[in-house]
């Protein structure tokens, strides 16, 4: 354990001050505190040289002080000058004092009322400083829940608009009309997905390679493919920021699914691969390949038309990636970016 208090173990030890200092027993406190300096002062007196009347006194007033609050600690500031003057001043047992030692009493009491005023006025600022604190906290935690539940709110209404796209789909006749709005709605389902596990109290800790398996699982599985393509992701364990990760994953998203659709068509199985990797230059590379038909020939993703891929190529503009796309055993993208 570190010397140092946490700021929760000196709020804790500040409170519980506190709570004493408003019990009666701060007093017994300050009684004991002053008895046992004046015991202890008596008993060395044989031993001291002349000149520390006030010896064991000071220590008393600080911890009175520190345990008992500014009432006590005042009491025992006079307490021990009474005691000191009587007992310890010359002429002994008597109130008479001479020129010196009045000063030296006075010097007494006066450091005591600072150590005592300095002492109360620290206790002030630090329960000053805690409810500031504990404020702050609530703050953030009702700042916390209120973007949790604002999250919540998007990716149902997500849902619902994915819902209402495909009950519309129904009432239209246009083959394409029906394909596009079908895409829509996969899309939007996806979306609402993905910002579901991305900003759940959790999901800001999961390792992105984790989610996209998940993703992919879940892509085979809106497929119907999960039994003849599988799919594999590998990578180092990162932690994309939300900025990062929602737009990376709805790229990953639309090149699975170009796979699903154009790499295995006419095919019983395949292997896609997804593999994430950190270089050491903090740049993040993603590629996502399969064992496909490939890419056509004469292939340009500059002159695509194909909507995945433009949505693709689209989103890697946004967070300032660089996209590519090969064939080789296959088809094989690349995405290159920096994570903030």
């Amino acid at each position: 354990m570190e010397g140092n208090l946490s700021p929760f173990g000196m709020s804790r030890l500040v409170r519980g001050l506190v709570e004493i200092h408003h019990r009666p027993s701060r007093w017994l406190i300050a009684v004991v505190s002053f008895l046992f300096a004046f015991g202890l002062r008596y008993l060395i007196d044989d031993i001291l040289p002349p000149g520390f009347p006030f010896l064991t006194f000071f220590p008393a007033v600080i911890l009175t002080t520190f345990i008992g609050g500014l009432g006590p600690g005042m009491l025992v500031v006079v307490a021990s000058a009474l005691a000191s003057w009587f007992f310890f001043i010359p002429p002994f047992n008597g109130l008479g004092i001479d020129g010196p030692a009045a000063l030296a009493l006075g010097f007494f009491v006066a450091v005591a009322i600072v150590d005592v005023a300095i002492i109360h006025l620290m206790f002030k600022w630090l329960l000053a400083l805690d409810r500031e604190r504990e404020f702050s906290r609530q703050l953030a935690s009702s700042r916390d829940l209120m973007f949790q539940e604002m999250q919540h709110r998007i990716s149902n209404n997500l849902s619902v608009v994915s819902s209402l796209l495909r009950m519309q789909r129904r009432a239209v006749q246009d083959e394409a009309a029906i394909k596009a709005l079908d895409a829509a709605a996969t899309r939007l389902a996806l979306i609402s997905r993905i910002h579901r596990k991305l900003h759940n109290p959790d999901g800001q800790q999961l390792p992105f390679a984790a989610f996209l398996e998940d993703l992919c699982r879940d892509m085979l599985e809106a497929a119907g493919e999960q039994g003849n393509i599988t799919c594999i992701v590998q990578g180092d364990e990162l932690y994309l920021s939300s900025d990062r990760a929602v737009p990376v994953a709805l790229i990953v998203a639309e090149l699975v699914s170009n796979s699903l659709e154009h790499g295995f068509r006419g095919r019983q199985e395949g292997t896609i691969k997804v593999d994430l990797r950190k270089q050491s230059n903090e740049e993040v590379v993603l590629t996502i390949s399969d064992d496909g038909a490939g890419l056509p020939d004469g292939f340009d993703l500059a002159s695509v038309r194909s909507l995945g891929l433009l949505v693709a190529r689209q989103l890697s503009e946004q967070i300032g990636a660089s996209f590519s796309m090969l064939s080789a055993e296959g088809s094989v993208s690349e995405i290159r970016f920096h994570d903030l």
